[in-house]
C-alpha cells in the first residue's frame, strides 16, 4: 500500500491540503536519488498512512450514530411543515392586532385633542366670567370699602392666563372685553393707591392692626417688595422710639445702681431683643402673606436700622467711659518701662468685662438672624437650582459680615486685646512682686495668684463668644506664661541651692572664725549669713515646687478650655476655621507645660548636683576604707557590727528628710530617682577598685541587698533595673571558681539579661584574690 501511495498518481490540486493529504509530492519522491532519503520518505509516508487509516476507523464508528440522526431528520419533515403553517397563522393574527391597535389609539388621539380642546374652551369661558366677576366684584368692594375683597379680585385678575385673555379679545366680544378690562386697570391702580395712603396715615398714627391689615394687601397686588419695605420702615420707627427711650433712661442711671457697670451691655441686649421679638412675632405673617425666602428683605431693613442705634450706643459707652483714652494710656504704658505714667489694671476690670458682655450679646443676636434667614431660605430654596442656593448664602454672609454692628463690635474686641493683655500682664507682675510663702505650704502665693489672673482673662475673653478673641487670649496668656513668668521662676532657679552644712565643715573653720571676727568688731553676732542660707534652699525647694504645679495648672487649664471650646462650637459660634486655630492655640499651650517640665528637670539636676552628690560620694567613698578582703572571723564580726552600709543608710535617711518635707511627693520621687542612679554609678566606680575574697564578696551582696531593700521603701520608683550590673557584679564576686560563671552565661543564663560585658565579667573576676588570672582569661564567653 505504501509502494502504491508512492507510485500512484498526483492529487489534483486543491485535495492536497486536506488531513490525509501526503506532505511529499510526487516531483519531490522522483527527484530523490539516495537512499538515505528515500528510506526517510518511506518512513515518513508510512506514518501518514496510519494517521489517515486511524481517520477512517474513527469515521466508521460513528456511522450508526449519523444514520440515527438522519432517520430521526426524517421523521421531524411533517412536524416541521405544521410548525410552518401555525406560524404563519400567527404572524396574521399578530398583523391584524398591530392594524387594529393603530386604529384605536388614532381615535384615541382625536379624542384627546377634542377633550384638551373643550377643556381650553371651557377655561376661556370661565376666564371670561371671572373677569366679568372680578370686574363687578372690585366695583361693589370699593364702594364698601372692603379692601380685602377688592384685592382678592384683584389678585385673580393677575392670575388670569393672559394668552387666553387676548384670544377672547380678538373674537365677537372683544369690545365688552376691552372694557372690562380698562375698568380693572384703573380699578387696580386706585386700590394700590388707596392701599398705599391707607397704610402710611396708619403708620403715622401708629395703629398697628391697621398697619398689619394693608400688609396683607399688598402681596395681593403683586406688591412684594414695597410692602416689606414700607412695613420695614415702620418697624424700623418702632425700634428707634425704643431704643431712644432706652439710651435716655441710661444717661440718667445712678452710678450706685447694681447695673450701672453694665448699663451699655444691658442697653444692647435690649435692643437686640426686641429685634428679635419682632421678627418672632411677624415672621409667620410675611410668610403666610408673602411666601417663603422674603424674611430675609425685612430682616435687611431692621438691621440697617439696628447698625444706626448700635452705633449711637456704642459712641456713648465710649465717650462715657472714656474708652479710647484708656486704650491710649494703656498704649503708651506698654511701649514705656516707666511705671510713673501707667495706669492701674484694677481701673480697666470693669469695662473689660462689659465690652465682652456687649460683644457676647452681638454674637448671639447675629446667631440668631442667621438661624432665621437660613430656615426660611431653604424653605424656598427647596426646588432651586445650587446656583440662586449659593446666592442666597452670599447675601447672608455679606448682611452678617458686613453689617455696621460686626465692624463695630471687632472693634471694640480689637482694643479689648490690647487692654485685656496689659491688665493680665501688669497683674502677673503685681503678684509675682507680692509673692509670699507660708510655712507648711509647698508652694508659693504668686502661683496661685497667677493662674487666677490668667484663667480669669482668658475665661472673660470665652465669654466674649468670639473665636477669634478668645485665641488672641490664649496666645498671650501662653506667652506670658512661657517668657515672663517662666523667666522669673528659672532666676530663682539659676541661683543655685546653697551650700550644704557639711560642705561648709569640709570647707575648714577659717570662714566660720572670719565670721566671729567680723562680728566681735561690730560688737554683736550675727547670724543673717545662716538665716540667709536657709531661706535660700526654702526659696529653692519652693521654686522647684511652683515649676511644677505651673506645668500640671497649664494642663489641667488646657483641659477646661477643650471642654468650653467644644460647647462654644456646638452652639454655632465661629466659622469654618474656628476649630483648626482653637487646636493649634491649646497645642502651643500644651508646649508651654513641657517647656515648665523641663525647666522643673533642669532643677532637680542642679539640686542633686550640688546637694546630694558632694555628700553621697564621700559616704560612698568609705566603703573602701573597708576591707572584703577577710576571713571567717572579720566577716562574724562585720555582721555583729556592720561597718559601712547601715551607717550610709542613716546618713541618706537624715539627708533626705529635709527634701521629703520640702518638696512635693512627685518632686520628691524624681530626685529620689535621681539620688538612686548616683548612688549606683559611684558605687559601681569604688567597687573596682577593692579587692575582694570569698566572704567578702557575700559580704559585698548582704550590703547590696541591704541597700536595695531601704531604697526600694523610700521611692514608688522600681529600682531594681538601676541596680542590675551591681547585682550581677555581686553575683559573680560570689563564686566559689572561675568555671562557675559558665553556669550563668550565655545559654544556660535563662531569663537573665547580662547587663556586663565579657571584657566586664573578666573585671570583676579579676577583684576576687583567690581566682587565677590564667583561669580568668582561658574562659570562653
Amino acid at each position: 500500500m505504501a509502494a502504491a501511495t508512492a507510485t500512484g498518481p498526483k492529487a489534483p490540486p486543491g485535495e492536497s491540503g486536506g488531513p490525509a493529504a501526503s506532505a511529499l509530492s510526487m516531483e519531490r519522491i522522483q527527484s530523490l536519488t539516495e537512499l538515505a532519503d528515500l528510506e526517510a520518505a518511506y518512513s515518513r509516508l508510512c506514518e501518514e498512512e496510519k494517521v489517515v487509516q486511524e481517520e477512517l476507523d474513527a469515521l466508521l464508528e460513528q456511522q450508526s450514530t449519523i444514520e440515527n440522526k438522519m432517520v430521526a431528520l426524517h421523521r421531524m419533515g411533517p412536524s416541521l411543515q405544521l410548525i410552518e403553517g401555525d406560524a404563519q397563522q400567527l404572524a396574521g393574527m399578530v398583523t391584524f392586532t398591530c392594524n387594529l391597535a393603530e386604529n384605536v389609539s388614532s381615535k384615541v388621539r382625536q379624542l384627546d385633542l377634542a377633550k384638551n380642546r373643550l377643556y381650553q374652551a371651557i377655561q376661556r369661558a370661565d376666564d371670561i366670567l371671572d373677569l366679568k366677576f372680578c370686574m363687578d366684584g372690585v366695583q361693589t368692594a370699593l364702594r364698601n370699602e372692603d379692601y380685602e375683597q377688592a384685592a382678592a379680585h384683584i389678585h385673580r385678575y393677575l392670575s388670569l392666563d393672559k394668552s387666553v385673555i387676548e384670544l377672547s379679545r380678538q373674537g365677537k366680544e372683544g369690545g365688552i372685553i376691552d372694557a372690562n378690562l380698562k375698568l380693572l386697570q384703573e380699578a387696580e391702580q386706585r386700590l394700590k393707591t388707596i392701599v398705599t395712603e391707607k397704610f402710611d396715615t396708619a403708620m403715622k398714627q401708629g395703629d398697628l392692626p391697621q398697619v398689619e391689615r394693608f400688609f396683607k394687601i399688598f402681596p395681593l397686588l403683586g406688591l412684594h417688595e414695597e410692602g416689606l419695605s414700607k412695613f420695614s420702615e415702620y418697624l424700623c420707627k418702632q425700634v428707634a422710639n425704643k431704643a431712644e427711650e432706652n439710651l435716655q433712661l441710661v444717661m440718667g442711671t445712678d452710678m450706685s445702681d447694681r447695673r450701672a457697670a453694665v448699663i451699655f451691655a444691658d442697653t444692647l441686649t435690649l435692643l437686640f431683643e426686641g429685634i428679635a421679638r419682632i421678627v418672632e412675632t411677624h415672621q409667620p405673617i410675611v410668610e403666610t402673606y408673602y411666601g417663603p425666602g422674603r424674611l430675609y428683605t425685612l430682616i435687611k431693613h431692621l438691621q440697617v436700622e439696628c447698625d444706626r442705634q448700635v452705633e449711637k450706643v456704642v459712641d456713648k459707652f465710649i465717650k462715657e467711659r472714656d474708652y479710647h483714652r484708656q486704650f491710649q494710656q494703656v498704649q503708651n504704658s506698654m511701649m514705656r518701662s516707666s511705671s510713673a505714667e501707667k495706669i492701674e489694671p484694677r481701673e480697666l476690670d470693669p469695662i473689660l468685662t462689659e465690652v465682652t458682655l456687649m460683644n457676647a450679646r452681638s454674637e448671639l443676636y447675629l446667631r440668631f438672624i442667621k438661624r432665621r434667614i437660613i430656615a426660611d431660605f431653604e424653605v424656598g430654596d427647596a426646588m432651586a437650582s445650587e446656583e440662586v442656593k449659593q446666592e442666597h448664602q452670599k447675601y447672608l454672609d455679606k448682611l452678617l459680615n458686613n453689617c455696621l454692628l460686626s465692624c463695630t463690635m471687632q472693634e471694640l474686641i480689637g482694643y479689648y486685646i490690647t487692654m485685656e493683655e496689659y491688665f493680665m500682664r501688669e497683674t502677673v507682675n503685681k503678684a509675682v512682686a507680692m509673692d509670699s510663702y507660708e510655712k507648711g505650704q509647698l508652694t508659693s502665693s504668686m502661683v496661685d495668684d497667677v493662674f487666677y489672673i490668667v484663667k480669669k482673662c482668658i475665661g472673660r475673653a470665652l465669654s466674649s463668644s468670639s473665636i477669634d478673641c478668645l485665641c488672641a487670649m490664649i496666645n498671650h496668656s501662653t506667652t506670658e506664661l512661657e517668657s515672663d513668668f517662666r523667666e522669673v521662676l528659672y532666676n530663682k532657679l539659676k541661683q543655685g541651692f546653697p551650700a550644704t552644712t557639711f560642705q561648709d565643715f569640709q570647707r575648714g573653720v577659717t570662714s566660720a572664725v572670719n565670721i566671729m571676727h567680723s562680728s566681735l568688731q561690730q560688737g554683736k553676732f550675727d547670724t543673717k549669713g545662716i538665716e540667709s542660707t536657709d531661706e535660700a534652699k526654702q526659696s529653692f525647694l519652693v521654686t522647684l515646687n511652683n515649676v511644677e504645679v505651673c506645668s500640671e495648672n497649664i494642663m489641667t487649664l488646657k483641659k477646661t478650655l477643650e471642654s468650653d471650646c467644644s460647647k462654644l462650637l456646638s452652639q454655632g459660634f465661629g466659622g469654618e476655621q474656628a476649630q483648626a486655630k482653637i487646636e493649634s492655640c491649646l497645642s502651643d499651650m500644651a508646649a508651654v507645660s513641657n517647656k515648665f517640665r523641663d525647666l522643673l528637670q533642669e532643677g532637680l539636676n542642679e539640686l542633686n548636683s550640688t546637694a546630694i552628690k558632694p555628700q553621697v560620694k564621700p559616704w560612698i567613698n568609705l566603703f573602701l576604707s573597708v576591707s572584703h578582703n577577710i576571713e571567717e572571723e572579720e566577716f562574724s564580726d562585720y555582721e555583729a557590727n556592720d561597718p559601712w552600709v547601715q551607717q550610709f543608710i542613716v546618713n541618706l535617711e537624715q539627708q533626705m528628710t529635709e527634701f521629703k518635707a520640702g518638696l512635693s511627693p512627685v518632686i520628691y520621687d524624681t530626685l529620689t530617682g535621681l539620688m538612686t542612679s548616683l548612688i549606683a554609678i559611684e558605687l559601681e566606680k569604688v567597687l573596682l577598685k577593692s579587692t575582694f575574697s570569698r566572704l567578702g564578696g557575700l559580704q559585698f551582696d548582704k550590703e547590696l541587698r541591704s541597700l536595695i531593700a531601704y531604697l526600694t521603701t523610700v521611692t514608688t520608683w522600681t529600682i531594681r533595673d538601676k541596680f542590675a550590673r551591681l547585682s550581677q557584679m555581686a553575683t559573680i564576686l560570689n563564686l566559689e571558681r572561675v568555671t562557675e560563671i559558665l553556669d550563668y552565661w550565655g545559654p544556660n543564663s535563662g531569663p537573665l539579661t547580662w547587663r556586663l560585658t565579657p571584657a566586664e565579667v573578666r573585671q570583676v573576676l579579676a577583684l576576687r584574690i583567690d581566682f587565677r588570672s590564667e583561669d580568668i582569661k582561658r574562659l570562653r564567653l
